[in-house]
């Protein structure tokens, strides 16, 4: 009886052990949702170009500029806050991708981006304004008592897993060495910092989605410009999974994306080898491969976000600032069979977030300000604009389409409740 009741209790105490902390917060849809980068007051101009589920926003400015998003509207944060209200108010989620440490000081001096992170990370006080910024964030986010998402650092993560070798816990950072009470007894270092953001979020927003972002170059091979085989794609997913284990903490859902730019920009502005930027079929298919396996290991839902908005049908893009030629909404909502949807569906997609990493990127809105243009004709970029926008009115067209044949349904076990990593 002794010798089961200790095999009793050793169980007992493995399962606890492997338990999460707490079921991770369902998505807040049951659709394949589509959303766009939005401007403070856009809400309900965007909802009525179509019925967007989502719209998103970055907070940056670096939290010791004296010019974060801290600052911005009223100051104090208001801006999250009119943010979320502005986007409930109009039937959607609001989405923030939280980028801060890249912009903040000392780093912010470093030519070299990783560096850069890598001394901020290190720097006691400014991981102390960074983490007093988060709590801001939280603060402002949990007292509208709504659904929010938040992406924690786009790029940094992805540094980290360069610099560690696939482990957080070897990169080192200031937590607990900040001196902040909240964060008594987490270890000083990057995985430390994805675990104090988790513990400021659940102490004060417990409604916000917490997601990381899933880099597609963090192995050092980026999927987005290498040709890999179905081998290697794999072994450079199992590493990234490996990799978001070493965070240590349980969280919602990744992100993912495929660019911060469209190709064309990459092309012209950038001096870049078309056939390095512009995909074909393998590479979506890759792409796809990718997230699929990172998904099916971690159960989390993915968010593919910062989709480049240009194409290749409409007069107005003809390659100049906020007219860049891409070809990504057309292969996921051009065409009439939505077969590339229901594959990323099924890889594990929950949403798409439409939207350029660069100011003068294509835009499906007025950004340039030169109303409707029509240029001449150019290869195939033959059809007149629907609007104003910048990329011809195709993207907004596209979206309304979308939405009028029926959004997709999500998967149950992609958008429900499911195990995460543990502590």
């Amino acid at each position: 009886m002794f010798r089961i009741a200790l095999v009793v209790c050793l169980l007992a105490g493995a399962l606890a052990a492997a338990a999460p902390a707490h079921a991770r917060l369902p998505w807040p849809a049951t659709t394949l949702q589509l959303g766009l980068d939005d401007e403070e007051g856009g809400a309900a101009a965007l909802r009525e170009s179509a019925p967007f589920g989502l719209r998103y926003h970055y907070l940056a400015g670096g939290v010791n500029t004296g010019g974060g998003w801290a600052t911005w509207a009223t100051g104090g944060g208001s801006f999250v806050t009119g943010f979320v209200e502005d986007s409930v108010a109009n039937g959607m989620v609001p989405v923030f991708s939280y980028y801060q440490l890249r912009q903040s000081r000392p780093g912010a001096s470093r030519g070299d981006e990783r560096q850069a992170i890598v001394t901020n990370l290190a720097d006691r006080a400014t991981m102390r304004a960074w983490f007093e910024d988060v709590r801001l964030f939280f603060e402002r986010a949990g007292a509208t008592g709504q659904p929010v998402v938040l992406q924690v650092e786009p790029d940094l993560w992805g540094y980290v897993q360069q610099t560690g070798g696939d482990d957080a816990g070897d990169v080192p950072a200031q937590v607990a060495a900040t001196g902040l009470p909240e964060l008594a007894g987490l270890p000083d270092t990057a995985a430390g910092v994805a675990r104090a953001v988790k513990r400021l979020r659940d102490r004060n927003a417990p409604k916000v989605l917490l997601g990381y972002p899933l880099s597609i170059w963090g192995t050092g091979k980026d999927i987005a410009i290498s040709n890999e085989d179905d081998a290697s794609v794999d072994h450079l997913s199992h590493r990234s999974v490996r990799f978001l284990r070493s965070l240590r903490t349980s969280f919602d859902v990744l992100f993912s994306e495929v660019a911060d730019r469209d190709s064309g920009y990459a092309v012209k502005r950038d001096g870049r080898d078309p056939a390095d930027v512009w995909w074909d079929a393998h590479d979506f298919r890759r792409f796809g491969r990718y997230i699929a396996n990172v998904h099916r290991a971690t159960r989390l839902p993915v968010v593919v976000w910062q989709i480049p908005l240009g194409n290749t049908l409409y007069r107005a893009i003809d390659d100049t600032p906020h007219h860049y030629a891409d070809n990504r909404v057309q292969w996921l909502l051009g065409g009439g069979t939505r077969q590339h949807l229901r594959e990323w569906v099924r890889a594990g997609v929950v949403a798409l977030l439409f939207g350029s990493g660069q100011a003068d990127g294509t835009c499906a809105c007025d950004a340039a300000r030169d109303g409707v243009t029509n240029p001449p004709p150019n290869g195939t970029h033959r059809r007149p604009s629907l609007s104003a926008d910048d990329d011809g009115g195709y993207f907004r067209a596209r979206a309304r389409a979308y939405y009028r044949d029926g959004a997709l349904p999500l998967p149950a076990a992609t958008r429900g409740r499911a195990p995460r990593f543990t502590r």
